[in-house]
């Protein structure tokens, strides 16, 4: 009650502040652009920030959660690549008039041969369709995507479709025996999509994560999760006018901070 909490000796209130945030910043992992680990756990951290539009929360576990798959791990995949998705909100996106800018999409792996980090893939244009928010059928159509001078891509995402992307430079051989982890990584934020409109990015409820695939070949094609298995999916948080991270990492908290990936992106 109000009054037992004035009567509080000071000492015990700062003590139960400082207990509060310490537990605060183990249990939560807050994410803080000046802590780039920090934000990496944040972002395998159930739950996401928000819903994907159209996606049941009942039938794929990743529309709730981050999440690490190990149903795969025993097949003999000798490919794998990045990707990203891009959703609007659960509960709407007013914004007409904005755009995400995605670029510097980036692969990694741990491996066990000499304990580091390899680049697996680097690209800052990135490739993709709209695809049905739940994937039903790996229906597709393409995407209204927007070239930038700086080779990145903007994007819009809505009506029932996803935007759903990959470096451009395809495809990467791996050693599936060689793996600890992977981890995936993207820059992103909101832009304008007509500089001689009104500037709607404050009302903008767009949700982007990232994951990774392996593929039992460079060049194999989709077959129903039959030629490819997932390797996980990254928490969606929402885009905002300043560039951010978005990252899956297949490590727990303990192994992240033991193995730091270079998460600093040019």
């Amino acid at each position: 009650m109000p009054m037992r909490i004035q009567k509080f000796p000071l000492f015990l209130s700062i003590i139960v502040v400082l207990l509060c945030w310490f537990n605060y910043q183990i249990n939560d992992y807050p994410a803080m652009a000046d802590d780039p680990i920090s934000t990496l756990i944040y972002d395998m951290t159930p739950p996401h920030e928000g819903l994907p539009h159209g996606v049941s929360t009942k039938n794929y576990e990743w529309a709730s959660a981050p999440v690490v798959d190990t149903e795969f791990d025993t097949q003999d995949f000798k490919a794998m690549t990045a990707w990203g998705q891009l959703y609007e909100d659960s509960k709407g996106n007013s914004a007409t008039n904005s755009r995400v800018q995605i670029k510097n999409i980036k692969a990694y792996m741990l491996s066990k041969r000499d304990g580091k980090w390899h680049l697996l893939q680097s690209s800052k244009k990135i490739e993709g369709a709209a695809y049905r928010e739940d994937f039903a059928g790996d229906i597709s159509k393409p995407a209204d995507i927007r070239y930038e001078k700086d080779g990145s891509v903007s994007v819009k995402a809505g009506q029932g479709y996803n935007f759903h992307f990959w470096p451009a430079t395809g495809r990467v051989p791996i050693n599936r025996q060689d793996i600890v982890a992977i981890f995936t990584t993207v820059q992103a934020r909101l832009v304008i999509d007509n500089s001689q409109q009104v500037d709607d990015r404050f009302k903008a409820r767009y949700l982007l994560g990232m994951g990774g695939d392996y593929w039992l070949s460079l060049n194999a094609k989709w077959d129903n999760w039959t030629t490819n298995g997932g390797i996980g999916v990254g928490k969606l948080k929402y885009v905002t006018n300043e560039w951010q991270t978005f990252n899956m990492i297949t490590l727990s908290p303990a192994k992240i901070r033991q193995n730091p990936p270079p998460i600093v992106m040019d």
